[in-house]
């Protein structure tokens, strides 16, 4: 069975300390908005879908205890309560879409004069609600389309071997995955030889969370150094990249996990193909080209520590980076 980040049934959410693992499999119980920010900016729960169905779900847990008299001042808590939300991690997009969209709904429901404030409440939670029903199924639809992409172009009956980075599956979305779900679907058509993964420094969401869900599947994979990947490309006939993505402009630049520019200029180098899986909830209109999307810039110890353990050389205060990058150099859109 696949991992399950995400638990939520009749108004109770648990989420999945990813701080913890894989030493440790423990839930945290989410009662609010405030819990949710902070699981979200404290990155025990991480990955552009999750964050969105999390911090909206946080929204339908806790005005689900409350009583309105008016709609109005259900609408404006909900609005104020999406907007802090959004600011927990700038750079997914998802969280914005999703807060856009049931701020739009939520003045539909205000305006409609036939619908009461117990109705209106009732009809919001159970949008956010639905939220969780179709990330499953758009992650689903991903790894098919995915999957099909990369099996159309190699020999009918060969055995794969893609290149990941980051964390991708379940404990990134809902559940099944982006890219690690296309992984999930070749597994599944007894197509895919490997799946080599990097590290991913300086969080490691490779090493400890990617390891973590193909172990748990049984899929056959290989952990591999950030600084591998080029001698891989060289040496082991990779079949294709596939990686994530938190944010696409409408020119196609992608935001991603930091080291994911690198990886596909050496894709481009030796001719391996270079895909994103995102849903479309990941791709924001409003901006033009990569060079407007705003980059979170995250603390220095997540650099110079592990594990609270300094493995740096004191002294240095000009130490910082970027958890995503943006402009894949290289990208390859299957239209389905």
């Amino acid at each position: 069975m696949t991992l399950q980040a995400i638990r939520y049934e009749n108004g109770t959410l648990e989420v999945l300390d990813q701080l913890l693992l894989p030493k440790e499999s423990k839930y945290i119980p989410i009662l609010g908005v405030e819990d949710g920010w902070k699981v979200i900016n404290k990155m025990q729960v991480r990955g552009a879908p999750a964050i969105a169905i999390v911090g909206c779900l946080s929204l339908a847990v806790e005005i689900s205890k409350e009583e309105f008299e008016k709609k109005k001042a259900l609408r404006r808590e909900v609005e104020g309560k999406l907007n802090y939300l959004i600011s927990a991690r700038p750079t997914a997009v998802n969280m914005k879409q999703a807060a856009d969209h049931l701020i739009s709904y939520i003045n539909s429901l205000d305006n409609d004069e036939s619908i009461s404030a117990q109705e209106m409440q009732a009809r919001f939670v159970a949008a956010i609600e639905a939220m969780l029903e179709k990330d499953i199924s758009d992650n689903r639809s991903i790894g098919e389309f995915g999957a099909k992409a990369i099996l159309n172009s190699v020999m009918d009956g060969e055995q794969v071997r893609i290149l990941t980075h980051c964390n991708t599956g379940s404990l990134a979305t809902a559940y099944f995955g982006t890219a690690l779900g296309v992984v999930r679907c070749l597994h599944s058509a007894s197509r895919l030889e490997n799946c080599y993964f990097t590290e991913t420094r300086p969080y490691n969401q490779g090493a400890r969370l990617t390891a973590y869900e193909l172990i748990h599947d049984k899929i056959p994979s290989t952990l591999v150094c950030d600084s591998t990947v080029a001698y891989l490309m060289k040496t082991a006939q990779i079949s294709a990249v596939v990686v994530g993505a938190d944010r696409v402009a409408s020119n196609g630049d992608t935001a991603n996990k930091i080291g994911t520019y690198q990886i596909a200029v050496v894709a481009k180098h030796h001719e391996v193909p270079f895909y994103v899986a995102a849903p479309l909830t990941s791709i924001d209109f409003s901006v033009n080209t990569g060079d407007n999307i705003v980059i979170e810039e995250r603390p220095q110890i997540e650099m110079t520590h592990i594990n609270n353990l300094r493995i740096a050389s004191p002294g240095n205060t000009n130490c910082k980076h970027s958890m995503y990058l943006y402009k894949y150099y290289f990208i390859q859109w299957h239209k389905g």
